[in-house]
């Protein structure tokens, strides 16, 4: 039997951009640094708790999970820079069947296409709607996922909710 799970996209905080500093190196801008703190402050209070983490390798997606004092076991992965929905699918049907909640730290546009494409019927039109228009730094989308991560798939999760804690 399959219990319910809780998909938490998370876009990276607002990066900095220093001269000669490769794409995949940027850190957070101090703007950034507040607001994963905000994001991390939001999870807490309201997301379940955190059994797991997918992260990006890159430096801004490292530090956004760092100033979200987020502690659960983390898996980073390069896979995640640069990628795709159905490389995002993929890495997250990797994830052990005991993990109620996983948070994924990743970038745009992956996080909102990934958002939009798992969504169901039964999501939230309002949800939706922001998703779809812009999905800002350090914003959250949670979805409810009915089956183990492994069965995940497009259109088998219902969008609930989409945070941009500021």
């Amino acid at each position: 039997m399959n219990r319910r799970r809780t998909l938490l996209l998370m876009r990276h905080a607002k990066s900095d951009y220093p001269e000669g500093v490769a794409d995949h190196d940027r850190p957070l801008a101090p703007r950034g640094i507040r607001e994963a703190g905000l994001a991390g402050d939001w999870l807490r209070a309201h997301a379940p708790v955190i059994d797991a983490v997918l992260c990006s390798t890159a430096t801004r997606a490292r530090q956004t999970l760092e100033n979200t004092r987020v502690d659960a076991p983390t898996r980073f992965t390069d896979r995640i820079y640069a990628s795709t929905p159905g490389t995002m699918i993929d890495e997250i049907s990797r994830t052990a069947d005991d993990v109620g909640t996983l948070l994924v730290v990743g970038h745009e546009p992956t996080m909102s296409e990934l958002a939009l494409i798992l969504a169901d019927n039964g999501s939230n039109d309002a949800a939706l709607e922001r998703v779809s228009v812009k999905f800002p730094t350090s914003a959250i989308a949670v979805l409810d996922v009915p089956c183990g991560w492994k069965a995940l798939e497009p259109g088998r999760a219902a969008l609930t909710g989409f945070e941009v804690p500021r």
